[in-house]
């Protein structure tokens, strides 16, 4: 990771938000919101695929929820789940929520972000705002949360409240996925806010400088492994993602709880 800054474009450089940079190394383009903290990534031979490990692990909600309607990310970064979501689930409405302009002016300029239509929207507006309004509540299959700003220390939404709403956009079955990262006090706080709202949190082993992705239950599912690693298969095969590490992360949670 780079110690300095990278230079700012004016057109991704809009007054009253951080700057959206951009860093590329031996093929990846990574996001930087004007700092060395990496936001994103993208490789350039493969735009519409996750590149992040724990990115990919945001999608582990795949493994309970096959036909996906509608999924909500609640900031963009990089675009790589917006983009993967509305490419591979052709039949699912996708929406992401990113206060920041700058970083939607730079994923649609240089992360391949494509125009918004009638499957797909990118709205620049405040995560809270969205979760607690009412119109949004119980419509979501997969809600993709991960808020992050320049300095990285922690979720910049991590109240009862914000979880609250998050569990409010949830449809029945829904299942939130989110990224915990930063300094230690930070995981507990949220994970207790997501214990008390949620039937059922359960977290993936640590990734990529400390990246901890929580799978967040509506209602909680009946757990089998059996079937879970047949599912991970079809999921290996037809989306090309890791998901045999994702069921054996589940089983090691199950078993770390159970001593």
């Amino acid at each position: 990771m780079s110690s300095k800054p990278p230079p700012f474009d004016p057109r991704f450089a809009q007054p009253g938000h951080p700057p959206a940079t951009i860093t590329e190394f031996e093929g990846v383009r990574s996001l930087h919101l004007g700092s060395s903290w990496e936001q994103g990534a993208m490789r350039l031979a493969r735009p519409d695929a996750i590149e992040l490990e724990y990115v990919q692990m945001m999608m582990a909600w795949l493994l309970f929820i096959e036909r996906p309607r509608q999924i909500v990310q609640l900031g963009l970064g990089s675009a790589a789940l917006t983009k993967f979501c509305y490419r591979r689930f052709p039949d699912a409405r996708v929406e992401a929520i990113e206060l920041n302009p700058n970083v939607i002016a730079i994923c649609r300029a240089l992360f391949e972000l494509p125009p918004d239509d009638a499957r797909l929207q990118v709205r620049e507006m405040n995560a809270l705002d969205y979760v607690l309004d009412a119109s949004n509540h119980g419509r979501v299959d997969a809600l993709q949360v991960d808020l992050y700003d320049e300095e990285a220390r922690g979720p910049v939404l991590d109240s009862l409240d914000f979880y609250q709403g998050c569990f409010d956009c949830l449809a029945p079955g829904g299942i939130m996925t989110t990224n915990v990262f930063g300094e230690l006090a930070n995981y507990d706080k949220n994970l207790d806010a997501m214990r008390a709202v949620f039937d059922a949190v359960v977290w993936l082993p640590e990734v990529h400088d400390a990246n901890i992705v929580v799978i967040a239950f509506k209602h909680a599912p009946r757990i089998d492994f059996a079937v879970l690693f047949e599912r991970a298969g079809e999921i290996r095969r037809r989306y090309n993602l890791p998901a045999k590490k994702w069921v054996e992360g589940l089983k090691l949670w199950m078993q770390d709880q159970a001593d």
